[in-house]
């Protein structure tokens, strides 16, 4: 390591607090530096190459080193740097909400900007309770998810998420957010020893709806395919089922698509890659390839309507970045990548060799399941097949990064 490379990294271990990073642990080992970005490789500043096998987080959908995405940006910045959207529009956002608009199925046509994606599933749900206030059901305010489903970590999108361990830390949250069984097939205690799925894991957003009182939901948020737990794909029929319960008891369906959006699935929106139709849309991360921060809600026109009619009253809920002008800019020059290289042809194209070759692992001891669809795949890892017995944390820790990491890395 050079010495201005060794200087910066503890200069980063002095002063750098990193997202979701052991402190401790960086202080022993030092802190990885990355520097530059090509195509699907990272590089650091000792000048090590890294597959980025994680797309960044969920994120860069085109690729490292996209000259262009930087030039549009420096485009924007030069004519108009920044201007909120609070009763002003500027031409990035209307142009870049309108092409969202298009791309969305059905009637989703106004959008909701905010700087990332836990905002955007915030967004949803204040936008869900402030509707159902403007039509005279004020006492909707609940939400429905997913056991293990992240949605974020500000307070709102926290409560409805389901991870234990980053709620535990803040509990109590908001009592309105509820949870119910997510599609993880591989261990499902309902419906493991029947030969197909069963739909329960759809059913128990019925009885959650039941037991809490119809009256009292506002909406279920649910990924097309849950991340956490490791790509829960959803089974034949599952999101039919969950329309249908939506619809039954006039309960908003939010498609949280911060990762599955943008091509992950090889459509626009993962809700197209399994046939249903949502009253909203969250989105992040792949809109600009990581590139600029910015999410934001793409929501019916339904929902918009009663904030239009009457005495024009106002969402109450903003954000000093939400639909920042270089931002939207840069989303607009990913937009045109992809259309311009078919990225979603791309991954439709490449989709079944991807599964082949995910395939030729499950003989191996170690693995315990494969799942996914697109480029968002998983495989499980498990002491033992047969009882499909997990590793405990410490084991989990000693098998990634002291034995599966350094082995991939002189792969690549």
């Amino acid at each position: 390591m050079s010495n201005d490379a060794r200087e910066l990294a503890s200069l980063g271990e002095r002063h750098l607090w990193g997202h979701f990073t052991n402190l401790s642990l960086m202080q022993r080992i030092g802190l990885p530096v990355i520097e530059r970005g090509e195509g699907a490789y990272v590089y650091d500043a000792q000048g090590k190459k890294y597959l980025d096998g994680l797309s960044g987080l969920f994120t860069v959908n085109v690729g490292h080193g996209r000259a262009e995405l930087g030039q549009a940006a420096a485009r924007q910045a030069e004519q108009l740097g920044y201007f909120p959207l609070w009763s002003f529009g500027h031409e990035p956002a209307i142009t870049l909400a309108q092409r969202l608009a298009a791309l969305a199925p059905g009637d989703l046509n106004r959008v909701f900007f905010t700087s990332g994606g836990g905002e955007a599933v915030e967004s949803a749900w204040k936008i869900a309770v402030q509707y159902f206030a403007k039509i005279g059901q004020p006492e909707r305010r609940k939400v429905i998810s997913r056991n293990f489903a992240y949605h974020g970590t500000t307070l709102g999108a926290l409560s409805i998420s389901g991870i234990p361990a980053m709620r535990e830390p803040f509990e109590p949250l908001f009592p309105w957010a509820v949870k119910v069984m997510n599609t993880n097939r591989y261990r499902c205690a309902s419906c493991e020893k029947a030969p197909a799925c069963t739909l329960d894991c759809a059913d128990d957003i019925e009885r959650k709806i039941i037991a809490e009182g119809p009256e009292t939901v506002a909406a279920v948020v649910l990924e097309p395919m849950q991340n956490t737990g490791g790509a829960l794909t959803p089974p034949e029929g599952y999101f039919a089922r969950v329309r249908e319960i939506c619809n039954k008891y006039g309960v908003l369906l939010v498609s949280d698509e911060v990762i599955c959006a943008f091509g992950r699935l090889g459509e626009w929106f993962g809700c197209q890659r399994y046939g249903y139709q949502p009253d909203m849309i969250t989105f992040a991360k792949g809109v600009t390839s990581g590139y600029a921060p910015l999410g934001g809600v793409i929501a019916s026109d339904r929902l918009a309507a009663p904030f239009i009619e009457g005495d024009g009253s106002v969402l109450m809920h903003g954000l000093t970045f939400g639909g920042h002008p270089v931002s939207c800019a840069v989303a607009l020059a990913n937009l045109d990548v992809m259309e311009r290289e078919d990225i979603l042809g791309n991954v439709r194209r490449n989709e079944a060799y991807f599964g082949e070759v995910m395939e030729g692992l499950r003989d191996l001891p170690l693995v315990g399941d494969l799942r996914g669809a697109g480029y968002f795949r998983v495989v499980e890892l498990v002491k033992d097949k047969a009882t499909k017995e997990s590793f405990t944390p410490e084991e989990c820790n000693w098998l990634l990064r002291d034995v599966l990491s350094p082995r991939i890395s002189r792969l690549v």
